[in-house]
C-alpha cells in the first residue's frame, strides 16, 4: 500500500534502531529477554495453495469453503531465544464462551468482541496472558517490540507494562512487514501450513464447511510448524534487531 510505501524510509527506520540501541544500552537485554508480539488473521475461507495443473487445462480450482470469509484474529509473541507464548483468539462473537478454544493450542486462550479485532480490552488480556507466561518483573526486565497501535499503547497497558518489567518498544507505522521479526519470518510459512491444515480439514469432513470454531484446531496443527526456534531467530537477525545491525537495510531497500 501507498501507506507502506511513504513510511518505510530512512529516517524513520533510523529513528526505531535509535531508541533499540538506546535501550539495549541501558538495560543490556539478552537474546531471550527481547520479545515481539504481534498479529494475524486467520479466515474461515481457505486460501489456495499453488496449484498444478496439468499444461492447456485451465479450470482447475482449490476446494474453498463459503465465499465471504470470517477472521478471527491470532495474537502471539516470541523471544530472540526462540520461546514463544501461547496465542490468543479474538473471535468475533460479543459473548465469548471457553469452549471456543477446546481444541487450541495448549495454554492457548481466548476473547470475543463484536468485531473479531484486537481493541484496547484485547490487547490488555494479552498482556496479562503474556505476563504470566514470561514472568518479568522490575529485577528481570525485557523489551517487547511492536506496532504502534492505538491499543497497544493504551494508558492502562502501557502501566501494565511498567509495573512488570516491560519495555515498550514500538515500530514507526507501516513498518512491520520489515521491521517486526514475526511477519518476517514466522507468518509467512505460517499462513502456508494453514492452508495446508484447511484443505486436509474439507477433505475429512466433506461437505462442510470451516466455521470459526475450527480455527484453533487448525492453527494448533499448522502454527507450532511456522513458529519453530529456526524461523524465529532468523526474523530477528532478518530485521537487525538481535544480533543488532542498524545498517542492515541498504539504500535500496527504501
Amino acid at each position: 500500500s501507498l501507506g507502506r510505501a511513504t513510511s518505510f524510509n530512512a529516517e524513520s527506520v533510523k529513528v526505531f534502531y535509535d531508541k533499540l540501541d538506546e535501550v539495549m544500552d541501558i538495560y543490556k537485554f539478552s537474546a531471550s529477554q527481547i520479545w515481539n508480539v504481534d498479529k494475524t488473521g486467520v479466515s474461515t475461507v481457505v486460501r489456495p495453495s499453488k496449484i498444478v495443473a496439468a499444461k492447456g487445462k485451465r479450470n482447475v480450482g482449490a476446494m474453498t469453503s463459503g465465499e465471504r470469509g470470517t477472521n478471527v484474529t491470532v495474537v502471539t509473541a516470541v523471544s530472540d531465544s526462540g520461546n514463544t507464548v501461547p496465542p490468543m483468539f479474538v473471535f468475533p462473537r460479543k459473548n465469548y464462551k471457553d469452549y471456543f478454544v477446546n481444541n487450541g493450542p495448549p495454554d492457548c486462550i481466548g476473547v470475543g468482541n463484536g468485531s473479531g479485532w484486537v481493541t484496547d480490552i484485547e490487547f490488555k488480556n494479552f498482556m496479562q496472558h503474556f505476563i504470566r507466561h514470561v514472568k518479568p518483573s522490575n529485577e528481570y526486565k525485557i523489551v517487547l517490540i511492536l506496532d504502534n497501535y492505538s491499543s497497544h499503547l493504551h494508558f492502562e497497558t502501557l502501566n501494565l507494562a511498567k509495573e512488570n518489567g516491560i519495555v515498550m518498544l514500538s515500530f514507526p507505522p507501516h513498518c512491520s512487514h520489515k521491521l517486526q521479526p514475526l511477519d518476517v519470518s514466522v507468518f509467512g510459512p505460517f499462513k502456508k501450513y494453514l492452508s495446508v491444515a484447511q484443505d486436509a480439514w474439507l477433505r475429512n469432513n466433506p461437505g462442510k464447511a470451516i466455521t470459526i470454531y475450527d480455527i484453533p484446531k487448525i492453527v494448533s496443527d499448522s502454527l507450532p510448524v511456522a513458529i519453530t526456534c529456526t524461523n524465529i531467530t532468523k526474523g530477528f537477525q532478518k530485521t537487525g534487531v538481535y544480533p543488532y545491525n542498524a545498517n542492515i537495510f541498504a539504500d535500496d531497500d527504501f
